[in-house]
């Protein structure tokens, strides 16, 4: 019997996550019940700062891998950890090749080949690191998208992020579902793990509920360009201005059916000075038709 899509939406709750990651998490873990009590974090910054992995190490007993590679933040990661047996901390730049991925770094740990819970946040590159790890395979993925990225948008950025769906379609490569979204972060668990959260569809936009950050771009017949939906760069907190995003100058926004023959005139003069070689086009055709026309 399924249940609602967003089920798990309901027992988000932050300890030190940021919009309610440890909650969903420690619902996740608890429905596949195999734990093992390991998780691996990147980038874990001072391991206390909006962390999806400092709950469980702390009210949950996990043996942790946590891994930064600025040498300031991981200075305070270190130190916030020093008491910590079960917590391993590590300086090092996650990277996609074989000499820097995961899979390389992770060998050299005691964790183990299935551990419980991975969780990616590096704020640029977390596609390609999760794409490149192949001999560890966690239960649990939490990895973060671009929330700015409407849903049903395939994209991924190089260095800087990817959408929700970018991430969906990597993942049933890797044999994993998703299983929750919040809005920052995509929760992901093996195949063999999904039936049993009776989820009725996860498809992407059954699962995404927050779509705050989104900005919508779209024009009206008159050629007006309109924003909607968030309208901020979101991680500079600049307001996106409706006006400077204006392709044509208000003289001509209007119908173009309803153009006068002055708006004609100047529209064409818009068209020379902004797009010639779409005008070269034109009259190039134009001129073709009519040395046809002349035999």
């Amino acid at each position: 019997m399924s249940r609602v899509s967003t089920w798990l939406l309901e027992h988000k709750h932050d300890v030190f996550s940021q919009t309610g990651e440890d909650g969903i998490i420690a619902k996740i873990l608890e429905v596949i019940s195999e734990n093992d009590k390991w998780c691996v974090e990147f980038g874990a910054w001072d391991g206390m700062y909006l962390t999806n992995t400092r709950n469980l190490i702390e009210s949950r007993g996990y043996s942790a891998v946590l891994i930064e590679a600025d040498k300031h933040k991981f200075q305070n990661l270190q130190k916030n950890y020093a008491q910590k047996n079960n917590v391993m901390t590590i300086c090092r730049f996650v990277g996609f090749t074989k000499e820097d991925n995961l899979d390389h770094i992770l060998s050299a740990t005691p964790v183990p080949l299935n551990f419980d819970l991975l969780s990616i946040d590096i704020d640029g590159n977390d596609y390609y690191m999760w794409k490149s790890v192949a001999k560890y395979r966690p239960k649990l993925v939490v990895i973060e998208f671009n929330p700015t990225i409407p849903t049903s948008i395939r994209f991924v950025q190089p260095n800087q992020g990817a959408s929700l769906l970018a991430l969906v379609e990597l993942a049933k490569e890797k044999g994993y579902e998703l299983v929750s979204v919040l809005p920052f972060n995509a929760f992901f668990v093996k195949q063999e793990y999904y039936q049993r959260f009776q989820i009725e569809s996860n498809a992407p936009e059954a699962l995404r509920t927050n779509l705050d950050a989104v900005t919508y771009f779209f024009s009206g017949f008159d050629g007006t360009i309109f924003l909607r939906g968030g309208c901020t760069l979101l991680w500079h907190g600049i307001k996106l201005d409706e006006a400077s995003f204006q392709r044509l100058p208000k003289f001509l926004r209007t119908f173009p059916g309803n153009y006068t023959i002055v708006q004609k005139a100047a529209f064409a003069l818009y068209l020379l000075f902004t797009n010639p070689s779409r005008v070269i086009k034109v009259i190039s055709a134009w001129l073709s038709r009519v040395s046809k026309n002349d035999f």
